[in-house]
């Protein structure tokens, strides 16, 4: 399975954000949609703030592939649904990246949105 490169890892976490476009049954992405990304150790997260009924997780979930951009790395990438056992560590990773946005940060961590919460993997 394909990993990410450290400089991918750095750039990304250091970002504020991530553009997702999720694919299609034909292939063709949908239009990109900014939310905020973490680094948890190795790997990258994202969630849906409205949980696993937000559109552009429905979206993701269709064919579980897309294409990210974040932090000048642009990559395809396969979603996958986060063991619920490094929710915590995701937890901390949108605490320490985003408790400046205070008041917006909790919103990624209601139940609701920890239940959404992908892994991206690269392809």
């Amino acid at each position: 399975m394909p990993a990410w490169t450290l400089d991918e890892l750095t750039r990304i976490a250091e970002a504020t954000e991530l553009d997702l476009e999720s694919e299609r049954s034909d292939g063709s992405l949908r239009k990109p949609v900014t939310m905020w990304v973490v680094r948890a150790g190795d790997d990258i997260y994202v969630r849906s703030v409205k949980g696993r009924t937000g559109p552009w997780f429905r979206g993701a979930q269709a064919q579980r592939q897309g294409h990210i951009s974040s932090g000048g790395v642009r990559k395809d990438v396969t979603f996958t649904d986060a063991d619920p056992a490094d929710w915590p560590s995701v937890d901390a990773a949108y605490h320490a990246k985003y408790d400046a946005y205070r008041g917006i940060v909790d919103r990624v961590l209601t139940e609701q949105a920890r239940e959404s919460t992908l892994k991206l993997i690269p392809r």
